[in-house]
């Protein structure tokens, strides 16, 4: 396994979302070839929902807040196996049961991807990756959705996107 994110093998799909063939990430970034991801969404029992801020030095998105446990699905792997590989990495989650919640394509001037989205539910400790999460903490849905309501608001704009998609917030604050 690569040491460098950079280096690692993604699968390249076509526009109809089927495996097309496998570039490094740095290709599939510098070149915005289409390619899976996951997004899970991490609920604990009373309905508050986990928004932390990435790092300064991620790849896409630096610096911004994210409701989103994910990312890049290395080649070869199912959306199901690499959500559960970021669950661990990211936030220490094991364990946690993942519910489907949609598929859906994203693209922007940095990626496009086709996305699988799960949402789990953890009450167990959450445990960074120091090079992908800076701060995390418990909101309610009443606050992400109050914050996400003002455009400004530094977000990640696919976890917007998904928020809407999934239906995972309140229609109004």
């Amino acid at each position: 396994m690569p040491t460098d994110p950079a280096d690692e093998l993604v699968t390249v799909l076509d526009d109809a979302g089927r495996p097309s063939g496998v570039a490094t990430r740095a290709d599939v970034r510098r070149e915005k070839l289409y390619h899976g991801a996951t997004a899970i969404l991490v609920r604990r029992t009373d309905g508050r929902i986990y928004v932390h801020r990435r790092t300064t030095t991620k790849d896409i998105y630096p610096g911004v807040y994210d409701c989103w446990a994910g990312g890049v699905l290395a080649a070869g792997e199912t959306a199901d196996a690499g959500a559960l590989r970021e669950l661990a990495e990211e936030l220490g989650i094991r364990g946690a049961t993942l519910l489907p919640v949609l598929t859906t394509e994203w693209s922007d001037d940095l990626v496009r991807a086709m996305y699988h989205v799960y949402t789990v539910t953890w009450d167990g400790p959450i445990v960074h990756q120091v090079e992908e999460v800076a701060w995390g903490d418990w909101w309610s849905p009443q606050l992400l959705a109050a914050r996400l309501a003002d455009p400004d608001f530094p977000f990640v704009p696919d976890g917007r996107r998904l928020i809407e998609l999934a239906g995972v917030l309140p229609a109004a604050v």
